[in-house]
């Protein structure tokens, strides 16, 4: 790597070029120079995801609704849920004024956004990592490190859209607020299309945690199980044969493992805790996505989230830039509403579940919801 380091002014640098900062990006880059950094260079797998009827009106509002209906994710006709009682209950997006919602191939779905930024004009460093950041009164002064060497960046306004990890907001000192140890393990693989719960997510809560399955483009499915990191069950389902062991002991999962000849191809373990910045937000910087709130997977509201904050950042960067003081507070209780909101939401459902009241994970869960942050 050479020791030579090019300078170059952007109005706005965003860290991370998943969901929520590509969208930041991509909505701001028509009318301002956006430089977009990513550790890498092609988005990594991930488990499947469900976007919700609703996204339909954001998509559109940001111009990628033909774009988006071209990329051809599977349609999410409803939710089918064992949840409260032991029968199933379906619930369909029938009357929903917005139609279907979606199943999401995620890496299809990052890539197609970082795509629509770099289209619209935003410069895109990826693979990059960020070395230095800094605030001189007036202006961030950056060091990414790319392939080819290192690139000075300065900029007006930084956007952390880093993730979990919140990698701006977290060194100028901002902390993750965790609300609980909710960790999911999942399986991915090829499976046939079948009739059973074709279209449809399903959820089912058991004694120690809950399940989630859903079928994805590409003729493929996902199962998941999520629990607390710190009870027995976590230490068994980190190991991929023990969880598909585990899911071929389910009366439904094993149906659909059979019917569909469902064959291994990824797997993985990942945190899914709720969680959020303090602050969200602070002079010339904006977190977005899971870097601001990160939303436990039962909410089924991460991705939406990612864009509605992507969205929502731009717009509040775009008015710092042009001298708006309201920009950050107007931003940062948008971001409470929503936070305090998801909550409330999910508090809703996980005391929906009583089946095994005396148990760890689910007496946990009625009272660690109890509270939104003030920022």
């Amino acid at each position: 790597m050479g020791s030579k380091t090019n300078f170059r002014e952007v109005d706005v640098l965003v860290v991370g070029a998943g969901p929520a900062g590509a969208t930041a990006t991509l909505n701001l880059a028509p009318t301002r120079p956006v430089a977009l950094i990513d550790l890498r260079s092609h988005p990594r797998p991930r488990i499947g995801e469900s976007l919700p009827p609703v996204a339909r009106r954001l998509l559109a509002d940001m111009g990628l609704w033909d774009s988006f209906k071209a990329e051809g994710h599977s349609p999410c006709y409803g939710n089918r849920a064992v949840w409260g009682s032991p029968q199933a209950i379906e619930t369909d997006f029938l009357r929903d004024p917005d139609g279907h919602g979606w199943h999401i191939d995620r890496a299809q779905f990052d890539l197609w956004l970082r795509g629509v930024a770099v289209d619209r004009g935003a410069m895109l460093l990826a693979p990059s990592r960020l070395e230095s950041i800094d605030w001189d009164g007036q202006c961030w002064r950056v060091r990414v490190v790319t392939a080819s060497g290192s690139i000075g960046l300065i900029a007006q306004v930084v956007i952390d859209a880093g993730g979990r990890a919140a990698p701006v907001g977290r060194s100028l000192g901002a902390r993750r607020q965790v609300g609980d140890k909710l960790v999911c393990s999942w399986l991915w693989g090829k499976a046939r299309p079948i009739h059973r719960g074709a279209g449809f997510t399903y959820v089912e809560a058991v004694e120690d945690g809950w399940w989630y399955a859903a079928p994805l483009p590409g003729d493929r499915r996902v199962f998941a199980f999520h629990t607390d990191s710190d009870l027995p069950g976590a230490r068994l389902i980190a190991d991929p044969k023990k969880l598909l062991e585990r899911a071929a002991a389910n009366h439904e999962l094993a149906a659909v493992l059979t019917e569909s000849g469902f064959t291994l191809e990824q797997s993985g373990f990942s945190a899914a805790h709720s969680a959020f910045l303090q602050p969200f937000a602070g002079p010339a910087w904006f977190a977005v996505g899971d870097a601001a709130c990160s939303f436990d997977p039962l909410s089924s509201q991460g991705l939406l989230n990612a864009l509605y904050t992507g969205l929502a950042a731009a717009e509040a960067t775009d008015r710092h830039l042009s001298g708006g003081s309201d920009a950050l507070p107007d931003y940062l209780e948008t971001l409470n509403q929503v936070y305090a909101t998801y909550q409330q939401q999910l508090f809703h459902w996980y005391r929906a579940e009583t089946r095994w009241s005396d148990k760890p994970f689910w007496q946990r869960r009625q009272s660690i919801f109890s509270s939104a942050p003030v920022q």
